[in-house]
């Protein structure tokens, strides 16, 4: 903050100070040469009288001002205000207006401050940062700073004084501000955290990125963009670019990088579809550094310009590797014999044995029917293969259609069956026995049936049999000729 002469007055006032730009810029005082450019106050408020010393400024201007173009901010009380036209270099470490190191809490509440505040549009903000910075940087060490007959160079910040003429407002803005300082001051930290459970390809799953304060708790409204490799962002469920609210997804289209804003908890959570085998997710965000730090002028002799170290780079990524799919290797065998028995037709289905078990892109393996797809054994091997399942899946084979010769001991209403678990990148074997049809021992006759013997049949014949057998085929004849007789004659 600086102070500004009157022309009714019939004086000058010095203001030598320490400025910020932009995003993270202060300026510091070094020499009381004037500039081509005048200063331009930007945002604030005015607070009138000044501060008294030797001589009383007719008021104080707490606020921004515009340097280059930029906005900036004091950070030294009473000092050369910056002129508009000034250009610098980096330079050393901020000090206070007394040439003493900065607490390391007060700098790290500068740095973080000017970055989420620098560019402010609001008055009552602007006022509040430059008062909070003045209370900082020109804090007297002890009453005598504060002594009215002290000059310019030597005052120091009367921020009892100040704060009592601000507009209510700008009050506000003074509690809020020193209160989300102390907070969120950095250093922080990001992570990103991956889903749980195994991703596969063309299915997407929700990633976590978190932004941490020095304390380890979450911060809000940090842009952080996001870039995707080996994967797609956005698809199913994703923050809204630009949303602050915890939690927040929406459909958005798919694309490789989007810069969203972490929620009130300090995540950003976003719906990450892998289109290769290892997907990764990488996070970037410009976070407060510890401490700000000086650039020189480029002409000496003028004034020094501070850098907040508010905008250091900070970086996160997480990686998974896709699950690969699983085979399963079913083999259909004579529950008697043990070989393999073709024609056998299974449905691939889940452990309901009703709803079709997964391929490796996550959709129901159905067939033209809309029912589980169905495969048919092998006619030497009595095997078949399902290769590209999701894994891991439990899957069950259903047997519902027998092969030739083994429909008798087949049970619609408990058809054989076999389950097994599908791990990533193995063969899950399964059997599914079958008893063939039974060679009938009877065979049926009426109402009752007739027994076939089994074994050797031996056949003995009697001398007595053997005459009666003879006379009776000699009667058959008599009889036989004496009809046709008969009919002759007639």
């Amino acid at each position: 903050m600086g102070w500004s002469a009157r022309p009714r007055a019939g004086r000058r006032a010095l203001t030598r100070l320490v400025a910020a730009a932009l995003l993270g810029t202060l300026s510091v005082t070094v020499g009381a040469p004037a500039a081509s450019a005048a200063s331009q106050e930007g945002i604030g408020y005015e607070v009138k009288p000044g501060q008294p010393m030797k001589p009383t400024p007719s008021r104080n201007w707490l606020g921004s001002y515009i340097v280059g173009g930029q906005q900036v901010f004091c950070v030294s009380f009473q000092l050369k205000a910056p002129n508009t036209d000034e250009e610098y270099q980096p330079g050393d470490e901020l000090l206070t207006k007394w040439g003493t190191k900065l607490p390391a809490d007060q700098a790290a509440n500068i740095s973080y401050l000017l970055l989420r505040y620098g560019d402010t549009k609001k008055p009552e903000e602007a006022a509040a940062l430059a008062h909070l910075l003045h209370s900082w940087t020109a804090a007297p060490r002890t009453p005598a700073d504060l002594d009215a007959g002290l000059t310019a160079d030597k005052i120091g910040y009367d921020a009892d004084f100040h704060l009592a003429k601000l507009p209510a407002d700008a009050k506000a803005a003074v509690a809020r501000l020193t209160t989300e300082a102390g907070t969120n001051r950095g250093p922080w930290t990001a992570s990103v955290t991956t889903p749980k459970d195994d991703q596969h390809v063309g299915t997407a799953a929700e990633w976590t990125v978190t932004v941490k304060n020095a304390k380890g708790k979450g911060v809000a409204d940090v842009p952080v963009k996001l870039t995707a490799t080996a994967a797609t962002l956005g698809e199913e469920k994703t923050a809204t670019a630009a949303s602050s609210d915890a939690g927040n997804s929406s459909p958005q289209a798919a694309a490789k990088d989007v810069t969203l804003k972490t929620g009130a908890d300090g995540t950003v959570k976003v719906s990450l579809t892998p289109t290769g085998d290892k997907p990764a997710l990488a996070a970037s965000l410009t976070a407060p550094a510890d401490r700000p730090y000086v650039r020189a002028p480029v002409n000496t002799g003028v004034q020094r310009v501070v850098s907040t170290g508010g905008e250091k780079e900070l970086t996160a990524q997480g990686v998974v590797n896709v699950a690969k799919p699983g085979v399963v290797q079913v083999t259909k065998v004579d529950a008697n014999s043990g070989k393999g028995v073709g024609g056998a037709v299974l449905r691939i289905t889940g452990t309901d044995r009703t709803s079709a078990a997964l391929g490796q892109d996550g959709k129901p393996l159905n067939g033209a029917d809309g029912k589980p797809a169905v495969v048919t054994t092998d006619g030497k091997t009595g095997g078949v293969t399902v290769e590209n399942l999701r894994a891991p899946q439990d899957i069950c084979v259903v047997e519902v259609s027998p092969p030739p010769g083994y429909t008798n001991a087949y049970d619609p209403g408990n058809p054989p069956s076999a389950c097994g678990k599908i791990e990533p990148g193995k063969t899950l074997a399964l059997t599914v026995s079958n008893k063939p049809n039974e060679v009938p021992h009877a065979i049926p006759a009426g109402d009752r049936p007739v027994t076939l013997a089994h074994g050797t049949v031996e056949t003995d014949y009697s001398a007595l049999g053997v005459a009666g057998l003879g006379l009776l085929a000699l009667l058959g004849s008599a009889l036989v000729g004496f009809a046709a007789r008969r009919a002759s004659r007639g």
